[in-house]
């Protein structure tokens, strides 16, 4: 149960900016952990009966919803959607917010696990494979000790059916959690939690991708230093080629020129 001494500051909902087609919070880590502990705190006194989902989104996420209206209305349905890549924080930069910082999938759960070890919030883990959230279970706990998992799943790569569907979803409700994480990558994430989005009422889902993998430590993570300027995609594509060539070689180099196109066109406005 959350300390009832818990001091959870009011936090509205983050405002959004245009990149391409999609809506991107400009929020930070401290904001989006104050935010998450305060629709969890509103659940365990009963004024939260909305299910909250994040996404997290890079450029990848944006040049799909460029290509995908249905897509982006993932996204945009979203409580917030946090600048998860590098390019996408200068795009905003160049926008004019100019103290943007990075609020990425995997950090940010890292502080929301702290968080909740801290301050009694119930925590579980959807996706990846069973082995990993095995690994992941025993790091989490190792690393936060109080951190309580209400449980995970591992689904079957393949679309679940009506009733393993409504299973999964009785079982999440039945564990009282107050943050549900949602490791299955984009766009599969983003189009989960939002089929799901009526489905586990104070919850809030957060769309962390890779995060359940670099946490297990079953894929390496890039440096902080690559990370910082924006060379993540390459470090994870020599780490990955079969998989992330596509994404990073095909789909990801498609955003530069839809920032500096909507960098001209926001300088021709009128002032």
């Amino acid at each position: 149960m959350i300390q009832a001494t818990t001091q959870v500051r009011e936090t509205s909902v983050p405002k959004r900016r245009s990149v391409g087609s999609v809506l991107i919070s400009t929020t930070s880590y401290s904001e989006m952990v104050a935010l998450c502990q305060r629709w969890a705190q509103e659940r365990r006194d009963g004024r939260n009966v909305q299910t909250h989902y994040v996404c997290v989104t890079s450029a990848h996420g944006v040049i799909l919803a460029d290509d995908d209206a249905v897509f982006a209305s993932y996204i945009n349905t979203a409580d917030a959607a946090t600048p998860d890549g590098m390019p996408v924080v200068w795009a905003l930069r160049s926008f004019g917010e100019k103290q943007q910082q990075r609020v990425y999938g995997p950090t940010l759960m890292h502080h929301l696990c702290e968080a909740s070890a801290q301050h009694g919030m119930r925590i579980f883990l959807y996706g990846s494979r069973e082995e990993t959230l095995q690994t992941l279970r025993a790091n989490l706990t190792g690393r936060f000790p109080g951190l309580q998992i209400a449980g995970s799943y591992s689904p079957p790569f393949r679309p679940l059916t009506a009733e393993e569907d409504a299973h999964i979803c009785q079982t999440i409700r039945a564990s009282d959690t107050d943050i549900l994480f949602v490791g299955l990558s984009t766009p599969k994430q983003e189009k989960w939690m939002y089929e799901h989005r009526h489905s586990f009422p104070g919850t809030t889902m957060i769309g962390v991708g890779a995060a359940f993998d670099f946490h297990a430590g079953t894929t390496r993570q890039a440096p902080l230093w690559i990370q910082n300027n924006g060379l993540e995609w390459l470090f994870r594509l020599l780490m990955e080629p079969a998989r992330l060539w596509r994404r990073y070689l095909l789909i990801t180099p498609r955003f530069l020129p839809l920032w500096f196109g909507q960098l001209l066109r926001n300088r021709a406005k009128p002032s």
